[in-house]
């Protein structure tokens, strides 16, 4: 299924004039330089093609006849390569003898024959070139260390297309291809013809923390792989022109540029979406706005667009009234990839309609819900992934690395599928809750999405079930015990903030708060006790405060039951965290101003709503 839809997607960008994507039989890839040749094969420049817009130079990418899969073998690539198999000299090859032999035998016994100016240049080049000559050249000096081990192409000097893109260099390259065509014919597991299989299918590029000279997703290189005397790709049978149409397609979204909203990171795992059918560019933009990835987009635009998409999925409108160009029956396919070695391992694959992903991801918006809001603009996911890694310091922010890779593959396949969240969730942030006494909104806000989608998905599978999410905003009258332990601890905390002021080295969430949502029967005794001191001070100083304090506290423990539980399992220290949000934000003035003070800036991605 995802080899065909990958097929699929390769001939939807092959009809498309400004899609970039590789032709048969050739492939993007990153080249620095070019080596300029005269008609005698002397190199007239070496011209750096590399982008230096930007801090760092960067290789440009460029459409060249199809790379060999190297592993541990010698093998040349036409008419492009690396200085190690084009000139001999590189800076970390210890073999860059045999290269440049492969290079050469390879040219001289595919371009014999044919009289191109351009490729006759080139042979006379091979002819003439050492590796000395590379120290010797100040053309080549000029470019330092940069030039070694990059990709160089050729070019004839007076011309503006490389030697590649010459019509009888394309002529020899597609000779080459036919040459070496698989004799093994079978019937395709892709389209269902049949066709050359592959032995080997083109090496996957862009994925983080995988091999960078490429992954598979379809290998087999051991005996142990093999059955019925199949070996390699005939153990799955997969046509050269599938095989090529996958990978092109597959590395097309991983490519790492700028334009690309079609790719996201989210820990170690590497997602990519796309569409098929009518308006398939439209779908694929509307799911960029939900997923974080669209482009030209400023913050405002961004924040309301996609207010306005969640209200109307919310309201259960078709999309086309949002946009002409939607449609709620284009297929939408996301493919999320990890890497294992030298293979590529399939986190998560899901496909459904546009208009069924807009009302999955309407309800995860949904079920993150909390009064206040803790964001300025809906978080996208791999910013909901970054409130699980720890934070170091009261102003430390998470870092990407210290996310579980598999934790945010799962909080995605969450998302996307509608399904539950991983349990894992819930248990990670209560334990950064105690770690790290972080009780970020967007933390709190997990916390509940977790405990509502589980109560809704219990009351979809059982009508009769009773269990309920927490609640959105503060709820007096909700008797959880977890739920009121979170407002009691909360009105304690102002208690003692209010007694002490600036006084206070550490509050009772800085000491207390792990211990008091895990044993409560442990620690509330404790801390009654210390308010009584507090109310005594409070009163002498502001009495009508110490009053209003005071009965706070009281309702809620008259609500409680009449013992402090021992413990509270896990979704009860989660409906604690969301207790105390709710009582703490209570505190302040419900205006839009008092509200955006209160904000963390970290909790809305540093975008203003």
């Amino acid at each position: 299924m995802i080899l065909s839809a990958l097929f699929d997607y390769y001939q939807r960008l092959s009809d498309e004039e400004d899609s970039g994507i590789a032709r048969p039989g050739y492939s993007q890839e990153k080249i620095s330089f070019c080596i300029e040749l005269d008609g005698s094969g002397d190199v007239v420049d070496v011209i750096d093609l590399r982008d230096v817009s930007g801090k760092k130079p960067l290789p440009r990418a460029l459409d060249v006849p199809q790379p060999e899969k190297r592993t541990a073998g010698i093998k040349s690539n036409f008419l492009w390569d690396k200085t190690s198999y084009v000139l001999g000299v590189s800076a970390s090859s210890k073999r860059s003898a045999q290269e440049h032999e492969a290079f050469k035998a390879l040219h001289r016994d595919a371009l014999k024959g044919f009289e191109d100016a351009g490729l006759q240049a080139l042979l006379s080049f091979l002819d003439k070139w050492t590796p000395e000559n590379f120290t010797d050249s100040v053309l080549f000096s000029r470019h330092s260390d940069a030039i070694q081990d990059a990709n160089v192409v050729f070019r004839l000097t007076g011309e503006q297309h490389f030697l590649h893109e010459r019509p009888v260099a394309r002529d020899v390259w597609q000779q080459q291809q036919t040459t070496g065509t698989s004799e093994n014919q079978g019937m395709c597991l892709v389209t269902g013809q049949q066709a050359p299989l592959a032995r080997l299918h083109p090496a996957i590029k862009g994925v983080n923390g995988a091999q960078s000279s490429g992954a598979s997703i379809v290998s087999f290189n051991l005996d142990a792989f093999s059955s019925y005397g199949k070996s390699q790709g005939g153990n799955a049978p997969v046509s050269e022109q599938a095989a090529f149409a996958y990978t092109t397609a597959l590395n097309h979204l991983l490519r790492r540029s700028d334009d690309n909203r079609q790719r996201l990171q989210l820990g170690d795992t590497t997602v990519v979406f796309w569409a098929q059918g009518k308006n398939a560019t439209a779908a694929e933009d509307f799911v960029a706005l939900f997923l974080g990835t669209a482009e030209g987009l400023d913050d405002m635009q961004a924040t309301r667009r996609l207010g306005d998409a969640l209200e109307h999925v919310r309201k259960l409108r078709p999309l086309r009234e949002l946009d002409a160009r939607l449609d709620d029956d284009t297929a939408i396919f996301i493919l999320g990839i990890a890497p294992n070695a030298s293979r590529l391992s399939i986190r998560f694959w899901e496909t459904a309609s546009l208009g069924r992903f807009a009302q999955r991801l309407c309800d995860h918006y949904h079920d993150l819900q909390l009064t206040p809001l803790p964001w300025n603009r809906p978080p996208s996911p791999q910013f909901l992934a970054l409130q699980t890694a720890p934070v170091y310091g009261e102003k430390g922010k998470p870092k990407a690395e210290d996310i579980s890779p598999l934790l945010a593959g799962e909080l995605a396949r969450a998302v996307l599928a509608g399904t539950r969240y991983p349990r894992s969730l819930l248990g990670n942030i209560v334990m950064r809750f105690r770690a790290d006494g972080q009780i970020r909104p967007l933390r709190v806000a997990l916390c509940k999405a977790v405990l509502a989608r589980d109560a809704r998905l219990a009351r979809k599978q059982d009508p009769t079930s009773t269990k309920e999410g927490p609640p959105v905003s503060l709820d007096t009258g909700n008797t959880d015990p977890g739920y009121l332990l979170g407002r009691l601890f909360s009105s304690l905390e102002n208690l003692q903030r209010a007694a002490l002021g600036s006084q206070v080295n550490a509050t009772i969430r800085d000491r207390y708060y792990g211990a008091a949502s895990a044993t409560p029967a442990s620690i509330f005794p404790v801390l009654l006790r210390n308010a009584q001191n507090h109310l005594g001070k409070l009163r002498k100083d502001r009495p009508g405060h110490a009053v209003n304090i005071e009965k706070e506290i009281g309702l809620i423990i008259d609500a409680l039951p009449a013992q402090f539980p021992r413990s509270l399992p896990i979704e009860e220290q989660g409906r604690f965290a969301i207790g105390y949000y709710h009582q703490t934000q209570s505190r302040f003035a419900p205006t839009s101003e008092s509200n955006a003070e209160q904000t963390d800036p970290s909790e809305s991605e540093g975008e203003a709503a």
